[in-house]
């Protein structure tokens, strides 16, 4: 069973090492040379000037958090849809109680208001 993993353990021990690498070069051969001008932030070459104080809506988080949720629910449906005919009847009742506690979730957010953007 390990030689099975092998190859995928090789491969991430392989990228980990290369980018430890890159960023001790960078890191220890780079010049050090900091400057007032440097340290300054700045966005596209321009200095920043806008809303350092604006307070944003929670909806915004809310519907991120929202996003997220429902892509890890088609993340698992994906595999679960491939795999259907193998995983036989065990495999339709733990999805749809799966897809039950979304779906409850789901009515809870919709009852709160959570949906709603306009107010």
């Amino acid at each position: 069973m390990t030689t099975a993993y092998f190859p995928l353990l090789l491969a991430l021990g392989v990228g980990a090492f290369v980018a430890f690498a890159l960023w001790a070069l960078g890191h220890f051969t780079g010049p050090k040379n900091w400057t007032r001008e440097k340290m300054i932030p700045y966005e596209s070459g321009s200095e920043t000037t806008g809303a350092q104080g604006v307070r944003i809506s929670a909806k915004f988080f809310i519907t991120a958090i929202l996003l997220v949720v429902f892509d890890v629910e088609v993340a698992f449906l994906y595999p679960w849809a491939v795999q259907f005919h193998e995983l036989g009847t065990r495999g339709l009742v733990a999805m749809f109680a799966f897809l039950g506690v979304l779906g409850i979730a789901l009515l809870y957010l919709v009852r709160k208001g959570a949906l709603k953007w306009e107010e």
